[in-house]
């Protein structure tokens, strides 16, 4: 689930097995839509959706109202955060996960910005990959402008398991 998605899912993290420590997604600390790119770095995850990505720090669009990952209203808030399984997170310019605005454009705890189950069939973020598809869509490439961004390789990850 992607944004709108993304909040759907986590409404229903309730029915959907090893969901339950997802955050809501709620109003950005911001206090207002946030429409740009930012970089994020793709964590260590059993999502199927970022097989091969870990470690990979890369800019992508954002757009967003309420994107700020909320444990609060979990029975076990602090029990929940640490036992989400995340996927991606803001960063810095240095590379550092970050809470701090304008690179974390909602203030979500660590940079938080997706979250998965521990079987990698669902996961959830904010901001918005298939908006960066292509190199062309970059704020910044090394790669040909004309070629996919390494964002596709979500989509092709999610091909190659369906099978």
């Amino acid at each position: 689930g992607v944004c709108n998605g993304c909040q759907m899912m986590a409404a229903l993290s309730p029915i959907i097995p090893g969901a339950q420590a997802w955050p809501k997604f709620t109003r950005n600390k911001s206090e207002q839509f946030e429409a740009r790119l930012s970089m994020v770095e793709v964590m260590d995850s059993p999502s199927i959706f970022f097989t091969g990505m870990a470690g990979s720090r890369l800019p992508i669009a954002v757009a967003h109202g309420e994107g700020f990952a909320d444990f609060s209203q979990r029975a076990h808030p602090q029990q929940a955060a640490a036992s989400v399984h995340r996927a991606m997170r803001f960063v810095d310019n240095a590379g550092a996960p970050t809470e701090a605005y304008p690179f974390n454009p909602n203030g979500s705890p660590d940079g938080l910005t997706a979250v998965t189950t521990a079987d990698g069939r669902f996961t959830v973020l904010m901001p918005h990959p298939e908006r960066v598809f292509r190199n062309v869509l970059m704020s910044w490439t090394d790669g040909e402008l004309n070629e996919l961004s390494p964002w596709m390789r979500m989509f092709h990850n999610a091909r190659q398991w369906v099978g």
